[in-house]
């Protein structure tokens, strides 16, 4: 199974002001980028105040959301509450015959998948703005290594950067 991180960073490395800040910041050429990728991969996997932030299940792909609430049930195909672990929620879409996934955030989500060395690939969609404050895509310390894939200019202020990870 091979898992995108993709975020919206601001030019100083923030992907959001704090946990409630809505991401209308991004442009239209970044939501049509995740559009694009997510689709292709057919689901994408965020915590559940980034679903809380985005309000609604988002057509054409399944959305998993790793929640600690054991309340929170879903009667939708489309959409999975979990509190599996992340490679259990891996394994489990790959035996429904997903082979990529898109980790869409928050911080924790993407750290509890890059702790365990899950993460393939890094696609940032870097924004011009700097907020001097705020979430950063890791809610802790990693270590990731890259290797530079490609790099493109998606409108005429927003520029995407496409990283591979380097597992050990």
């Amino acid at each position: 199974m091979h898992v995108c991180l993709m975020v919206a960073i601001t030019v100083d490395g923030k992907i959001a002001r704090d946990v409630d800040h809505y991401p209308d910041w991004t442009g239209k050429a970044d939501k049509q980028l995740y559009v694009k990728i997510t689709k292709k991969a057919g689901v994408m996997i965020m915590g559940s105040t980034t679903f809380d932030t985005i309000g609604r299940v988002l057509p054409g792909r399944k959305t998993i959301v790793m929640t600690r609430n054991l309340d929170r049930r879903s009667d939708r195909d489309d959409l999975v509450y979990t509190q599996a672990l992340p490679e259990q929620i891996l394994s489990d879409l790959a035996s429904q015959g997903f082979e990529e996934a898109v980790l869409v955030g928050g911080a924790k989500i993407n750290q509890l998948f890059a702790a365990k060395g899950l993460i393939d690939e890094l696609i940032l969609t870097l924004s011009p703005y700097a907020f001097g404050a705020g979430l950063s895509i890791f809610s802790g310390a990693v270590d990731l290594k890259l290797a530079l894939k490609e790099f493109c200019q998606i409108d005429e202020n927003t520029l995407c950067v496409r990283y591979r990870v380097i597992h050990p």
